[in-house]
């Protein structure tokens, strides 16, 4: 059995004191709604816990899916690799970046200089999209829907070569004699009407026609900051979407508190068995057990 962790939008604070010329972009609405509030939605004391007990439950390898930052502050690199080094080494933690990570322009560039190695790939390449990382029976294909967006947005887009790599990958594992588990990792709910206007991903149908064709396994994102469970149609049958909570919220919202997901995988003959568990902030205010994901269609 080989047990994957999914963990996502930790937004790791405390946000830096920006320069006033780093506020002359998006940033400034950014900074003023985390003063306002958003700051204290994200808890890094309860953050640190939900990290402890995904440490307790043991996990083969983690998969996080975007927004280590809030808005795109050169200091706010170091702090993000301080904490994916907490989630793990390199070679045992995958990454993809969310839209708070490309925040303005040169923002994401600059977190995967600092951050790289957590998206290096089978080859050696790393901040590269999209990638492929062989671990156990898993193959891990990491897309970026990261892209800088005007004030009050929060949209992201694959784009055309990202989609046409991922779906050579794809069929090429798919090909295999003895085909792996194939994850997808990326930040935006990559099905239409997976979030609301002004914060989709772009080109949703173009990824769904693509998984259409190619397949996979399990696909994995974030940024809606509440559990939930999709399906999208695959040439074999449908294909579970989860997106988790962020990992440090605050809320009074039961699906919308602080909460990973552990995927427990095993190759039984010729398919994969596969169970699904949520652990999270409990109504009590502990990190607990919150139940199972269903990823059948009914």
């Amino acid at each position: 059995m080989f047990r994957l962790a999914h963990i996502t939008d930790p937004h790791v604070g405390p946000l830096p004191r920006p320069k006033l010329r780093q506020l002359l972009s998006k940033r400034a609405t950014g900074y003023v709604n985390w003063r306002r509030g958003r700051g204290r939605h994200h808890d890094m004391d309860l953050l640190a816990a939900l990290v402890a007990d995904l440490h307790l439950q043991g996990s083969d390898h983690v998969a996080c899916t975007g927004d280590l930052c809030n808005i795109g502050l050169p200091d706010e690199w170091a702090t993000s690799r301080i904490f994916l080094e907490a989630l793990g080494a390199a070679d045992r933690v995958s990454f993809v970046p969310g839209n708070h990570d490309a925040y303005v322009r040169g923002s994401l560039e600059g977190l995967l200089g600092t951050c790289g190695a957590w998206t290096g790939d089978d080859n050696g390449l790393a901040g590269v999209f999209p990638y492929l990382r062989r671990r156990g029976p898993l193959a891990l294909v990491g897309l970026s829907s990261a892209i800088p967006t005007k004030p009050f947005a929060a949209t992201g887009r694959v784009g055309p070569p990202q989609i046409a790599a991922a779906e050579r990958l794809l069929c090429d594992l798919a090909a295999e004699p003895e085909p792996p588990f194939r994850v997808v990792m990326i930040h935006h709910p990559p099905h239409p009407g997976g979030a609301r206007s002004g914060r989709e991903l772009k080109d949703a149908a173009a990824f769904t026609a693509m998984i259409a064709r190619a397949g996979a396994d399990l696909i994995l994102h974030g940024h809606n900051h509440v559990g939930s469970v999709a399906f999208v149609e695959g040439p074999n049958g449908a294909v579970p979407i989860v997106g988790a909570p962020s990992a440090s919220a605050q809320s009074i919202r039961e699906n919308h508190r602080a909460a990973y997901y552990l995927f427990d995988i095993a190759r039984d003959g010729g398919r994969f068995a596969i169970t699904a568990t949520e652990r999270g902030l409990t109504e009590e205010g502990t990190i607990g057990a919150l139940g199972s994901l269903v990823l059948t269609r009914a």
